[in-house]
């Protein structure tokens, strides 16, 4: 069974997937990084390939993927770092990147390497719904790789039942029509949206992103849908605290 099906299947509520930028701080920190979040119960992990032009990223992700990138951070120096990952780690673990890089790499090439290396999914942002259907899907699935696929606020519900008819693993919904960033709160508006697909009873389980950064949107968040990703507040502890850690602790300690 794939690692994320498992995860969904064994623990309803509470999830916590936390992004990171491959490479960053420094380029040798990716494996440190994902095994001090498995370490302190983070329960799957986004891995994020850093590209020159992240358009749904906020300002946050967008300079650790510029630093990422001058450290020398490549699709095939992150598969390098990613070879033995099994071998320490056993959570799921979700490839981020954009369509650009991925279509020079060779899609076939991507997902026979990523799941090789143990990844259990692909997050693909700038891909169309339409074109994952032509052109991606059937390649994915031959490699045991679910696509994960975002809606917004402004998804229409024709559209998020065609993703979940379609798609495997997890919808990752996007808290607001905005790129990425720590929200200290959510507003009616966001929690409305949040109820409504809730209450469209999907067959795949949900995870809310964008904007989770305290203990307050935390748990609205997990009220609402399976768990959270957190991504922007993390990035900016690797940044400030002195060590890998302390960031991961801090992270930790803030929605809690």
């Amino acid at each position: 069974m794939n690692r994320i099906d498992q995860l969904f299947q064994d623990k309803k509520e509470g999830i916590l997937s936390v992004y990171f930028t491959a490479g960053y701080p420094t380029l040798d920190d990716t494996l440190s990084v994902i095994q001090t979040l498995e370490k302190h119960g983070v329960d799957m992990l986004e891995i994020g390939i850093p590209f020159s032009d992240p358009m749904a990223d906020g300002p946050v992700i967008q300079a650790s993927s510029t630093q990422s990138i001058n450290n020398g951070m490549s699709m095939r120096v992150l598969f390098e770092q990613l070879t033995n990952v099994r071998e320490t780690v056993t959570i799921p673990l979700v490839l981020m990147g954009y369509l650009n890089p991925i279509i020079q790499f060779g899609f076939e090439r991507y997902c026979e390497t990523a799941s090789k290396c143990g990844i259990d999914g692909l997050i693909i942002p700038d891909l169309p719904f339409a074109e994952y259907m032509e052109s991606y899907k059937e390649v994915a699935e031959k490699y045991g790789l679910h696509v994960i696929m975002l809606i917004t606020p402004e998804t229409s519900e024709e559209r998020i039942k065609l993703i979940d008819e379609n798609t495997s693993g997890f919808i990752y919904m996007v808290s607001s029509a905005s790129v990425t960033g720590a929200k200290s709160s959510f507003s009616d508006k966001n929690l409305s949206y949040f109820r409504s697909v809730n209450n469209m009873k999907l067959r795949n389980p949900r995870l809310i992103g964008f904007g989770i950064s305290n203990k307050l949107t935390f748990d609205a968040a997990c009220q609402e849908a399976s768990g959270t990703i957190i991504g922007s507040k993390f990035t900016t502890l690797l940044n400030s605290e002195t060590t890998i850690e302390e960031a991961v602790q801090k992270l930790i300690a803030a929605i809690h």
